[in-house]
């Protein structure tokens, strides 16, 4: 006695529905990593070659109510941001901080900003600088 077989001949009648779904999920599957390939590429270009600006305190004169600090900003010269400086106490204890902001055209700009303190301040600090 023989037994009658029950997968159908090759290539007789086309591709069974397995084999379309499979091909399907493989089409899903590429085009999804190609998204998250291309965002990947898209943020990582924009944390690389964004407006960086990067400043230096040169020096900086204490009073009783203030903080003179001269700060050397390099950044692109259509860059716009801003840096935050601080100053302390003998102490250790923070009486002043504030940002200023740079927005003009120039590669190199050096200013001398005036920090207000609650007291006399020691110390004339650059926390640091951001696009933007």
């Amino acid at each position: 006695m023989s037994t009658a077989s029950t997968r159908l001949p090759e290539g007789r009648y086309g591709r069974s529905s397995d084999e379309r779904a499979d091909r399907k999920l493989r089409i899903a599957a590429a085009v999804l990593g190609a998204v998250v390939l291309a965002l990947i590429g898209y943020f990582a270009y924009h944390y690389v070659a964004k407006s960086e600006i990067s400043a230096q305190v040169v020096s900086f004169q204490t009073s009783d109510a203030s903080v003179q600090i001269h700060l050397e900003v390099h950044k692109d010269a259509d860059a716009r941001g801003y840096c935050t400086v601080r100053s302390q106490s003998a102490d250790g204890a923070e009486v002043g901080r504030a940002d200023f902001r740079f927005d003009e055209h120039a590669k190199q700009v050096d200013k001398v900003v005036t920090l207000r303190t609650t007291s006399r301040g020691t110390t004339g600090e650059l926390l640091g600088c951001h696009a933007g």
